[in-house]
């Protein structure tokens, strides 16, 4: 059987968000079979219980934020991306303020957290959502769809950046999970921003948190981060990574091959609210997979030991 899987542990981490500047403390909690992934706001002065749901995405603007009774979480992608990427069905997460905390703009923080507190399989079956038939959404020349892919999840991105350090070649990737670590191959890609954005965005309260330690930072000729890129096509590897985490919202892992032109975090929440509603229930189906040998190797890969206990160095 594919297992439902959470955390052993509580685990807990400190940061700022990108956005708010502000102290952000963050505890991923073990939760019960079928659960799902729940954020609750411990600040308020009743804690504000919010299931991480496409339909409670209230922003999408620099990040996907939840909003629930006017209580926000924001820049949940990346963790959400890591808790697709490692098959975390179920779990709390406890959070202290309006935002996620940035870390170092990636996934990989919340990877080794997530390992750090152990991963445990639960006795019931991973339930999957697995597409029939195409779907797709469309704003201007961007585009985002759904495929049929019955081997486990594949994702296609290509942007365009007319920028001296983003080579055309590295503006497409692929990243097939039948095959390729979620872990290795797109968890340390950070998020990315232009200077003269950023000093927009400050002027305007957002990105207060921002810098060289948490983002890709570009002028106009170059990168500034003194390390330079983990990835040749960091870039469009973070824009996959984000992908899964909006994604997830969707409640549960995908057999799918996704696809996006140009696409950003309106067009994932916009793609996944698409394939929830009624009119389209007919382009998906639910499915487990109660005995390991009937399920595509590419779903033993994904999920598979090794898969999981991959390290992030």
């Amino acid at each position: 059987m594919i297992k439902q899987r959470t955390v052993k542990q509580a685990v807990s981490t400190t940061g700022v968000g990108l956005h708010g500047g502000v102290k952000v403390n963050l505890t991923i909690r073990p939760a019960e079979i079928n659960t799902g992934i729940i954020f609750r706001r411990t600040d308020v002065a009743e804690p504000i219980l919010i299931p991480a749901k496409a339909h409670l995405i209230g922003d999408t603007r620099m990040c996907s934020c939840l909003e629930k009774n006017g209580v926000k979480v924001g820049t949940i992608e990346h963790l959400m991306s890591a808790l697709c990427g490692l098959g975390i069905d179920n779990a709390w997460i406890d959070i202290d303020a309006p935002e996620v905390p940035i870390l170092d703009g990636s996934a990989a923080p919340f990877i080794f957290l997530i390992q750090s507190a152990g991963i445990e399989e639960q006795n019931a079956p991973k339930k999957f959502i697995k597409i029939k038939q195409t779907i797709e959404v469309m704003d201007g020349d961007k585009w985002a769809k759904f495929e049929p892919y019955s081997e486990g999840y594949k994702l296609a991105f290509s942007i365009i950046f007319n920028h001296p350090a983003i080579d055309s070649s590295s503006q497409q990737a692929v990243v097939d999970f039948s095959y390729d670590s979620y872990v290795q191959e797109v968890s340390r890609a950070r998020t990315f921003g232009f200077m003269q954005e950023v000093e927009f965005l400050r002027e305007n309260g957002l990105a207060l948190g921002g810098g060289l330690d948490n983002a890709i930072v570009l002028d106009e000729f170059r990168v500034l981060n003194p390390e330079g890129l983990r990835y040749a096509d960091e870039f469009v590897r973070h824009k996959i990574l984000d992908a899964v985490g909006d994604l997830y919202l969707i409640g549960n892992p995908l057999l799918a091959a996704y696809s996006s032109h140009k696409g950003g975090h309106a067009l994932n929440n916009m793609l996944a609210r698409k394939l929830l509603k009624p009119e389209n229930q007919h382009c998906w189906e639910f499915v487990t997979f109660e005995e390991t040998a009937t399920a595509p190797k590419g779903l033993l890969h994904w999920f598979g030991e090794k898969q999981w206990n991959l390290a992030t160095a």
